[in-house]
């Protein structure tokens, strides 16, 4: 009954999230019409919540006779898995899909804010039909609460990899941002239809940008750290199409968050940023294309079927159809005097705009050109990560360089030479860091540069904030204390993004690994250690088993231990691999345990790693994470504080 009460709530979900649409694209500035579209949205997040609710309910009591739970559920999986199962398969994460976009339509449709009745009743209805178009898709093609008769007595189990706290959470981040993303979108084509786009727009719009760019953001660094402790290989990051499908869109949200900042505080660059949040909500769903058509294979990708990957590229065709049809008619209406001069703030954020938009192009192209080779018939060809570093990394660290000058520039007319006299200590900081780090790596410049300009970026940061904190008078320290909290969150996401670039370079450039064949007791010197397998055993889990191996790690400061593991798993045919990680300043040493070497009887295979710094990595996500919280927590006070 749970699952005809989940089906029942979807289908009417979707009756009202239409009616939701026409009422909001018609309802122009009649408040009758604008009340019943909010009232609608509202509806249409309730009922999507308790359809969601119902499929959560039949995955923790193990209902096998919904197909979704059969085939994703086992009957001794921990309780948390159980709950992640919900989402952890296509269906379910369709159903998330649309859960978030509702949510978000009826919250769009409870605070107005300053929007004018026309725009804000517009937006409402294009969400809905947003909301919609997944309902469509998950009720007749993916529908969660489809039957199976007779019902299996135990399911199949959920995938063993996504079996992970980090996994249990990485998927809702990834959908609030992916479907976050829908709400500039509709914002984007209500100021279209409305041919208005002002700085009360954008001000509606910021906010919604941010909570995208912010969950993308954690959801990323989430499952790249969890790539980086499950797989087994050792890498956080290998530019994997499905990899790519994510950091396509963030690259477009965090273009939006600069560009919607000019139109909010100066009224420029209007349709740029509508243009910008229609691509972003398309990547958005060429991202969902790409991981369940079954055009890719990865261990990423949800689905393979090709008919579930035509529906979604028909939803792609439309909102972009749409989108672009109409920014075509009226963007140029929509045009306003630039009002800046070349070297200003918004300059330096123009700039911002087209080298992030110039690295998504990038990673589209090299990520949809092997399918594409593929699609003609020009066989099989693969553009893995020589292509992307020596592409994306390049126009990043061009980017990386000017994202100093943003802040320290005033808006309208800028000094450049006034600029950059602020930023030399961190040039000369940027610049010794160039030398020690060439002569030390023996010349090789590419790393080098790379930990020079995350230096820079750190270092412009720090610079901004001393050069608010001199403002006035007064101690230093009370000063900090009262600094606004905008520029707190800028200045903590560009260092993050410092941060991060220093992990990124020390680990790729650095890396050390080592394949070696080990027996209980025998060692192996490794990245000025000495790694020791001490013993080998069996042991139980709550619904696997596993082999693990304890290593002792001497160094000089001293013994530690460390286990790692195979484990086996009764749904699943393959092993998965549970590493052991040490931890240190200076990097991490990653062990994972291979397979008993045949002819070699007591020894077994070991791979071995060094991945310096690498904890940067995801302590500057965390970080750049943070300051776009901050953002939205400053944008909130600044708000409630307005008349």
């Amino acid at each position: 009954m749970i699952a005809e009460i989940g089906a029942f709530a979807m289908a009417l979900a979707l009756a009202i999230s239409l009616a939701q649409g026409v009422l909001g694209v018609v309802a122009s500035r009649r408040d009758s019409r604008a009340d019943a579209t909010a009232a609608a949205a509202q509806a249409v997040a309730v009922l999507c919540a308790l359809a969601f609710t119902c499929l959560m309910i039949a995955f923790v009591r193990s209902d096998f006779s919904v197909a979704a739970v059969a085939a994703n559920s086992h009957i001794d999986k921990p309780l948390i898995y159980k709950i992640a199962g919900t989402w952890g398969n296509h269906e379910g994460s369709m159903l998330l899909w649309c859960l978030v976009s509702a949510v978000f339509g009826g919250v769009l449709a409870t605070w107005r804010g300053k929007q004018s009745a026309g725009l804000w009743s517009r937006s409402v209805g294009v969400q809905g039909f947003v909301t919609a178009g997944a309902l469509i898709y998950t009720l007749f093609l993916s529908n969660p609460f489809a039957r199976l008769d007779p019902a299996p007595m135990q399911g199949s189990g959920l995938n063993p990899l996504l079996q992970d706290p980090a996994l249990a959470v990485h998927p809702p981040l990834l959908y609030l941002g992916y479907v976050g993303l829908s709400v500039p979108f509709s914002l984007a084509i209500a100021a279209l239809l409305e041919g208005k786009a002002d700085q009360a727009w954008a001000r509606s719009l910021r906010p919604w940008t941010l909570i995208a760019w912010t969950c993308l953001t954690l959801g990323i660094a989430l499952g790249s750290y969890w790539a980086y402790y499950e797989l087994g290989w050792g890498g956080w990051w290998f530019w994997d199409p499905v990899e790519n499908a994510s950091f396509m869109p963030w690259l477009i949200a965090c273009a939006l968050v600069h560009s919607a900042i000019v139109t909010e505080r100066r009224g420029s660059l209007a349709s740029w940023t509508i243009l910008l949040a229609i691509m972003g909500f398309g990547l958005a769903l060429l991202g969902t294309f790409l991981v369940r058509s079954g055009v890719l294979t990865s261990v990423h990708a949800f689905a393979v079927d090709p008919q579930r990957g035509i529906a979604v590229l028909v939803l792609l065709g439309i909102a972009l159809g749409v989108g672009f049809t109409l920014y075509a008619l009226r963007a140029p209406k929509l045009a306003q005097a630039s009002g800046f001069a070349a070297v200003s703030r918004e300059s330096m954020l123009v700039w911002n705009n087209f080298g992030l938009a110039v690295a998504a192009g990038v990673v589209l192209i090299g990520t949809l050109y092997p399918l594409l080779v593929e699609a003609v018939g020009g066989g099989l060809i693969s553009v893995g990560p020589p292509f992307f570093n020596m592409t994306v990394a390049p126009l990043l660290a061009a980017l990386f360089l000017l994202l100093p000058l943003g802040p320290i520039m005033t808006w309208r007319v800028g000094d450049m030479r006034s600029a950059l006299t602020k930023l030399a200590p961190a040039a000369a900081l940027a610049l010794l860091t160039l030398i020690i780090a060439l002569v030390m790596t023996s010349w090789r410049a590419v790393p080098a540069i790379g930990l020079a300009v995350g230096v820079w970026l750190i270092a412009g940061g720090l610079v901004y904030l001393w050069s608010r904190i001199g403002r006035g008078e007064g101690r230093a320290m009370a000063k900090l204390a009262l600094l606004p909290l905008a520029v707190w969150s800028m200045s903590l996401a560009h260092i993050g993004a410092g941060v991060l670039t220093i992990g990124a370079v020390a680990e790729t450039g650095f890396r050390v690994e080592q394949s070696v064949a080990l027996t209980p007791g025998e060692g192996v010197a490794f990245a000025g250690r000495r790694i020791t397998l001490l013993e080998v055993g069996e042991r139980e889990g709550p619904n696997f088993s596993a082999t693990r191996a304890n290593f002792r790690i001497d160094s000089a400061n001293g013994a530690r231990t460390i286990g790692a593991e195979r484990r086996f798993y009764p749904t699943s045919p393959m092993p998965t691999t549970e590493v052991g990680i040490l931890s240190g300043l200076d990097g991490d040493i990653y062990v994972a345990l291979g397979e008993a070497v045949r002819g070699n009887e007591g020894a077994w295979s070991v791979r071995l790693y060094y991945n310096p710094l690498v904890h940067l990595i995801f302590l500057g996500a965390a970080m750049m994470a943070l300051g776009g919280a901050l953002s939205m927590v400053s944008l909130a006070r600044r708000r409630r504080a307005q008349p």
